[in-house]
């Protein structure tokens, strides 16, 4: 029981120090509100990942393309799907 006793009051100082220490860290200079995030830092939504596809779905060729070239450079996540985007995009 005495262990028990120990080894939760030593985690509970750890995770304590480590809030400690979150909180005096320095946070980042916020960017000018004219630049954009790049696409890769923004956050891709359901509802428009559904429109993108929705809207990629009438060029089936052109798609299948921009996937191998997609899986030929190895992205995932978001990143894949702002690469699709911007291949389909271009004429």
């Amino acid at each position: 029981m005495f262990r028990i006793r120990v080894i939760l009051a030593a985690t509970l100082l750890v995770a304590g120090l480590h809030a400690a220490a979150a909180q005096t860290a320095t946070a980042p200079a916020a960017a000018p509100a004219t630049t954009q995030a790049k696409p890769s830092k923004m956050k891709l939504t359901m509802k428009k990942l559904k429109e993108m596809k929705a809207s990629w779905a009438a060029n089936k060729p052109k798609l299948k393309t921009c996937r191998a070239e997609v899986k030929a450079k190895g992205l995932t996540g978001d990143d894949r799907w702002f690469y699709i985007e911007d291949c389909m995009n271009k004429s």
